[in-house]
């Protein structure tokens, strides 16, 4: 199974931003759909934001007009830009992917990474 490999985790202030990214390092990989799922403890993994080989993208009404999904083709990766966080953006952030189209159902994905945590903390 591949392996998706997060990064760009850490600690943040209220208000802060991080950029995490999640690459496929290794063989080469074609995913139609890539996504960014979160969990935190005691909770359901929820969907964060997804984007199609279109380019087309949607996100969650929790970060919508926040974070902002993106990829680069080339280098098969994947980004996301996390902006204005705040402790409830507190939680492990995982990379996913499939290859055809998605929404934002998790079932629906295939690969996974390990994820990457985010704390939101002053």
């Amino acid at each position: 199974q591949e392996q998706l490999v997060e990064s760009g985790g850490g600690l943040v202030q209220p208000g802060g931003s991080l950029k995490l990214t999640c690459t496929t390092p290794g063989r080469a990989f074609s995913a139609n759909t890539w996504a960014w799922f979160r969990q935190t403890p005691g909770l359901d993994r929820e969907f964060v934001a997804a984007i199609k080989f279109s380019g087309d993208s949607f996100y969650s009404e929790a970060v919508k007009d926040r974070f902002t999904i993106s990829r680069d083709y080339h280098k098969n990766t994947v980004y996301l830009q996390m902006n204005t966080l705040s402790p409830e953006d507190t939680a492990v952030y995982y990379c996913a992917a499939v290859s055809r189209t998605a929404n934002v159902t998790l079932s629906q994905y295939q690969f996974w990474g390990q994820g990457t945590q985010v704390t939101v903390s002053s």
